[in-house]
This record gives structure tokens, sequence and C-alpha cells, in this order.
């Protein structure tokens, strides 16, 4: 009885209830370190290359001097590391974006200094080129005798300076027929040419052009005849007192470069004198 009483009494159920984090194994957050670690590294990989790509050499050694840095004297006699004896090439971003490099004020100003300085030579030869021409071709009060010579002048500006055409006209020609040798008239327009350029510091090219002769002559005089007469201006220069070092350069060009459309044409017969700029 006492047993059977024994095996029918209910047998308690015991429940233990522990710490989850006891039951749980733990895995850690190394991997999340990892990644960061990845994401950082791959983030600079990109910014390198970036930089490598967007900067010149000259900002590259600047960065390079940057973060190596070197021992440098100062003025006043002290010497010590200097980590920013490099040029930093991050000090202005605009710099890196375009891939210019240097200092943009800088060249900013060596930009607008040259600029300033050609301008100021340009209008200084505008000047004087003006008063030049208004000696060679204003009449004013001048004698009859001198309006007379100034006809055979023609000024005009080009890329190499300011021409002054010494012509022939039809009823005066500046040097003998077929010869190189100069007129009167050409004498004396040589004297004004000079008293006139004399006042001007710029050099001289002197270059002679003659009409065209028929193509049946055996021996055509045109390249000994345009060379003689540019070397006959340039003698009567020198002998009026043009310092002949400012001569640059005596060319002849035979009949290459006519004036008008009839290569026979006198008006073809001229020097060309180039005030350079």
């Amino acid at each position: 009885m006492a047993g059977m009483a024994h095996n029918g009494a209910k047998t308690p159920i015991i429940i233990r209830r522990g710490n989850e984090a006891e039951e749980t194994a733990h895995h850690g957050g190394a991997w999340k370190v990892a990644y960061a670690d990845f994401v950082t590294a791959m983030m600079a990989f990109f910014l390198l290359m970036w930089l490598l790509n967007a900067t010149t050499e000259k900002q590259r050694q600047g960065l390079a001097d940057y973060f190596n840095p070197t021992v440098v004297q100062h003025p006043n006699g002290q010497s010590g590391t200097d980590q920013f004896a490099g040029e930093t090439p991050l000090s202005n971003q605009s710099d890196i974006a375009t891939g210019t490099g240097g200092t943009p004020d800088t060249g900013a100003n060596v930009n607008v200094s040259a600029s300033m300085t050609q301008k100021a030579q340009a209008d200084s030869f505008q000047e004087r080129a003006r008063h030049v021409q208004n000696q060679l071709t204003g009449s004013g009060a001048e004698s009859m005798q001198r309006i007379n010579l100034l006809r055979h002048v023609v000024t005009r500006m080009t890329d190499d300076g300011l021409v002054i055409e010494l012509t022939d006209l039809t009823d005066a020609p500046l040097f003998d027929p077929d010869t190189s040798t100069p007129r009167p008239a050409m004498r004396e327009l040589i004297a004004i040419v000079q008293r006139v350029l004399s006042h001007v510091p710029n050099d001289l090219a002197i270059q002679g052009h003659v009409r065209g002769y028929p193509e049946m002559m055996r021996d055509s005089p045109v390249w000994p005849l345009s060379d003689g007469r540019a070397h006959a201006v340039r003698k009567l220069l020198t002998e009026k007192g043009f310092p002949e070092r400012r001569i640059q350069r005596v060319t002849g060009f035979a009949d290459r470069r006519n004036r008008t459309g009839n290569p026979m044409d006198p008006a073809n017969n001229r020097i060309e004198l180039i005030m350079l700029r």
C-alpha cells in the first residue's frame, strides 16, 4: 500500500531559469572593426588616386615636402624644422580642381603685369608711328616743293610696323630707268625721312620692289635691280647720318609683290622703309 501510495504521488517538476547570456555563446564584434578599417583604407586609396590625377608634378612635390619636414635657414639666422618648406598645393582648392598648379594670385599678377607692359609698348609705338605719319603726310605750311616730294610717300600700318612707301610716279621716277641710281627727288626724300626717323628709337628694315619685265628678255633684271635699289637707299640713309646699326635687314623682292594688277605698272617700283615694332 505504502509503495502504491508513493508511486501514485505526483513528482514535482523543477524548472531552472538561467541567464540567457550564459546560454547563448558570444560571437564578438571584431568583424565590424575590420570592415570599418577596410572602408577607411578604400576611401584613403581613392582619395590618393584622385589627388594623383588632379594635381601637377609641382603640387605633388609640395605635398610630399609637407609630410617630409626639412631644416631651413630663416632670415634671422635661426634654423629649425619647417614643415611648410615646400609648396602646399591644398592651400587653394581651385588649383586642385583645375590642375593648373602654382599660386594663382602670383600667376595672375604676372600675367596682368605682362599685359600692361605690352599694352604700354603698343601704345608707345602707335604714338610714335602717328608722329612719323604726320611729319611725312601732313602738308601744313610746307613749301610747294616739299608737298610735291611727299606725293611719293604712302604710309600704312602692318604687323611688322609702320611701312613708309617711296613710290615712283608716272611723271616722276625716283631712280634712273632700269638702274639703281637714285634721282635728286629720291635723295631729298631720304633726307626728309632720315630727319623724321632720327627722332624715334625703332630699328628699320628696307625692301626693294620693281615692276615686271617682258618674259622674252634673256636676263630679267628684277632681282639685282630690286636689291641694288634697296642697298642704294641704305647707303643714302647712312650718308645722311642714320645709324647703320639700326638697319636690321635689306631685302630685294623683285616683282613678286606688285601693288597693282598690271605687273608693268611703274607704281610697282617702290622702296619700303619699315619702322619696326
